[in-house]
């Protein structure tokens, strides 16, 4: 099971996390991985400074752009599926 959270705080909120959440929420419904992948949102990860709203694999950090994040799942989450 790969554990996929996303920041939900005011600044990731300014950064498009709510863009990144319906991407990701899209992207586990076409692929039927809701056994596969557990995402959550969480108020803050602490990286507010980073580029990007603050995401999660497993607990390895990532900074995603709204416009990168069917790539970003791709390539991170889906290998991890």
């Amino acid at each position: 099971m790969v554990k996929l959270t996303v920041c939900m705080g005011t600044g990731c909120h300014l950064k498009g996390s709510r863009t990144v959440i319906e991407k990701f929420q899209e992207l586990i419904q076409k692929g039927n991985l809701f056994d596969k992948v557990d995402m959550i949102g969480k108020f803050c990860i602490g990286k507010c400074g980073e580029k990007g709203v603050s995401v999660t694999v497993n607990g390895t950090y990532y900074g995603v752009l709204p416009d990168e994040a069917e790539k970003f799942f791709n390539e991170k989450v889906l290998p991890l599926a």
